[in-house]
């Protein structure tokens, strides 16, 4: 799971963490060049920040801090392969690109790798200082090389001998044996070598690939381990035995290195013929792509790293010199290996609305009322009940699904190929450009395309991102429809770990306004007039513009003037600027925004009506929520979309509104309010762009933000 949210409770840590650890000091604001814009890539790596701290809280589970510690790990990883892979091509042309920050790619540049070197330091001292003696405690023991007993050693060389070595390709460099392309993120190792092998030739360099296939922490018998869970690093084996793969010749360094490249796919959709074709095309190179960062061990050698780094056409800034295993990311796999349940957090079983408690007939539930599912205290079965009735009902005419990130393995996409084997109109809109997903969507338009479903990929130019599935069943001689729309994935796994809101509804006016986006989807003509829905990259932006500046003009006239959102990322400069001005109206205004966010909160005369906090709480905050006191008329709406010029221009997007005064309230009582009120698991926006945690005051009792929406 990309960008897991993280968190660091009140404790002996303080209001900023460890020294700087996920959040700088206030009077140390970001570098910027306009005073009314953050950057987009500093504010997002504070957020990274922020996922750190999750693994400095001693408040949470102690696995689960494991994982934080892995999951910034992943967020950097695609970080560097997209957005910093992008900041280096704009360097390299020298176009004088400068965004509504006013800062050049260069010095963007420059203050990226310096806040990525800070964070990735405090990064393995927490994890050698911190969790791997926090881990020992508990029995959970990571055995380094010289700590191995004489039977430890024995185990560990027998698996090397029987697991490793017969999959391991060693590949000495000289005129004959060039530097091989090395794979995206994978774990090599730099040999260097002494004498003449069995050709007369000087030994010199060579290169082993670690295989993919083998995970990169071993688990040891207990009996052997000397405690209850006992792991060693891949790297360790390979290193005590690497002398094996050169057989008669000395090992003089042996050094870890990992290189991340450009991932970001290039295919011209304005010449491409099928998407499909020109993708499964490209594929291929995306562990290919120009290298941007070099992460070596911190054993390694000047010399090798110099010649690593010139491999790789890399500047010596972009390498990262580590203590400890270059790849933390694939830790991620320990806590599933440790049955130590205290350890994580607590089982959570979802529940079920009322309505759908009382009646499993999801039609019929849907007919008695809107029905909010709010995820993931409330379980995603509904959703996929919705789409399995509908592929077994012979009432049933057809289904429409939008397909984002579904995953590899979804019921959702299983249940449509049913419904398309049983006779039903099935229609798939598959987004092929969801990035790094895209060859598992690639798959599931073939799968559905083979049993006669229609499949088509969105809009060139335009990515399919909005959240729907529209069913049209035949009642008493007229079809009638029934829809789904969400704030997330149509993914069972994430609705278990991110939070979101879905609307099950078959209100008439509603659903024809779903009807409508499907048909700009699938064929041709003009966009209509919707009744409820703000579709990008149409009506959206505008809407929005015209609901903020509705608040402004109510504060003005001395009316109240009130605007909460809740989202993952604001940056769209009209959007911000919109809200300074509803803010010198005097218009209340609330952001909880859990990852970038480019608008300065606090500002005297600016924004000083405007606060603007991120949550980060054992659940990825995920949903986006929108409420406009819209002179006392309470306009609620939930949205596929960010606040961001791409999913406002380039994305298309729904924002629906809550009809239902019930459900509105819901979301209001539980999608909002805990989150302006929680003073546990919040970091407060400082007007320099920098975040505080927000500490509990003596005697008051801390929110906790998944207690407060389930009670």
């Amino acid at each position: 799971m990309k960008h897991e949210s993280g968190s660091m409770r009140n404790g002996s840590s303080g209001a900023r963490g460890a020294g700087r650890l996920g959040a700088l000091a206030d009077e140390e604001s970001l570098p910027n060049g306009n005073e009314f814009y953050i950057n987009r890539e500093l504010s997002q790596l504070e957020f990274f920040g922020r996922v750190l701290q999750q693994a400095v809280d001693p408040a949470i589970p102690l696995l689960e801090r494991l994982r934080a510690l892995c999951t910034f790990s992943s967020n950097l990883d695609e970080f560097y392969e997209i957005r910093v892979a992008g900041l280096k091509e704009q360097c390299a042309l020298q176009a004088p690109v400068v965004g509504p920050d006013g800062l050049t790619p260069q010095v963007v540049y420059a203050a990226v790798n310096q806040r990525v070197r800070e964070l990735v330091d405090q990064q393995y001292r927490l994890f050698n200082d911190v969790l791997i003696p926090a881990m020992a405690e508990q029995q959970i023991c990571f055995l380094r090389r010289p700590s191995w007993n004489a039977e430890q050693k024995a185990w560990i060389r027998e698996f090397f001998f029987a697991e490793l070595m017969p999959v391991l390709t060693p590949i000495g460099l000289d005129p004959a044996h060039p530097f091989p392309r090395i794979l995206n993120k994978s774990l090599n190792f730099a040999v260097e070598l002494e004498g003449k092998d069995a050709f007369g030739r000087n030994s010199g360099n060579a290169i082993v690939q670690a295989p993919r296939a083998l995970p990169r922490v071993i688990a040891l018998p207990a009996d052997v381990s000397g405690c209850e869970h006992g792991f060693v690093f891949l790297s360790s084996i390979l290193h005590a035995h690497v002398g094996e793969l050169f057989s008669g010749m000395s090992v003089r360094g042996c050094y870890q290195f990992r290189v991340t490249r450009n991932s970001e796919l290039f295919v011209d959709e304005e010449e491409v013929k099928n998407l499909r074709e020109a993708l499964q095309g490209e594929l291929p190179h995306r562990h290919l792509g120009d290298a941007v960062r070099l992460e070596v061990a911190d054993n390694c050698t000047l010399a090798m790293t110099t010649f690593l780094q010139q491999q790789f056409g890399l500047a010596p800034g972009e390498v990262f010199s580590v203590n400890g295993p270059v790849n933390l990311v694939r830790l991620m796999q320990v806590p599933d290996q440790v049955n130590r349940p205290e350890l994580k957090y607590m089982p959570f079983r979802p529940g079920l609305p009322k309505s759908l408690q009382e009646q499993s007939d999801v039609f019929r539930a849907m007919r008695d009322g809107d029905i909010l599912l709010h995820h993931p205290f409330q379980s995603f079965a509904p959703v996929v009940d919705f789409v399995r009735q509908a592929a077994k009902d012979p009432d049933v005419v057809a289904i429409s699904q939008t397909v984002y990130r579904a995953g590899h393995d979804s019921v959702l996409l299983s249940a449509l190929i049913e419904a398309a084997r049983n006779g039903k109109e099935v229609t798939a809109v598959v987004e092929l450009l969801a990035r790094f997903d895209e060859e598992a969507n690639i798959g599931w338009a073939g799968q559905l395309e083979a049993v006669g479903a229609h499949v088509v990929y969105g809009v060139v130019g335009f990515k399919a991102h909005a959240k729907m599935v529209m069913v049209l069943r035949r009642e008493g001689g007229k079809l009638r429809r029934y829809v789904h729309l969400g704030t997330g994935n149509y993914h069972h796994e994430t609705s278990r770990t991110y939070t979101d809101f879905g609307l099950l509804t078959c209100d008439e006016s509603l659903t024809q306004d779903v009807a409508q986006v499907f048909s700009q989807l699938t064929g041709r003509g003009q966009t209509q007039r919707m009744t409820h829905i703000w579709q990008s990259p149409f009506t959206l932006k505008k809407q929005l513009l015209a609901a903020i500046r509705c608040e402004a003009e109510h504060a003005r006239a001395g009316r109240k003037g009130r605007i909460i959102a809740k989202m993952n990322a604001l940056l769209e400069p009209e959007l911000i600027q919109a809200l300074y001005d509803a803010s010198r109206e005097g218009v209340r205004i609330d952001l909880v925004v859990r990852g970038a966010c480019a608008l300065r909160p606090g500002v005297a005369g600016l924004s000083e009506h405007i606060a603007v906090k991120s949550v980060m709480g054992r659940f990825l905050e995920h949903a986006r929520v929108f409420y406009f006191h819209d002179g006392g008329a309470e306009k609620v709406m939930l949205s596929s979309g960010e606040w961001m010029e791409r999913s406002l221009s380039r994305r298309i997007e729904i924002c629906f509104p809550i009809l239902d005064p019930r459900l509105k309230e819901r979301v209001v009582s539980e999608g909002l309010k805990p989150y302006l009120s929680d003073r546990r698991d919040s970091w407060v926006m400082t007007p320099g762009g920098n975040y505080q945690r927000q500490l509990v005051h003596d005697g008051e009792a801390a929110q906790n933000i998944l207690l407060s929406t389930l009670t």
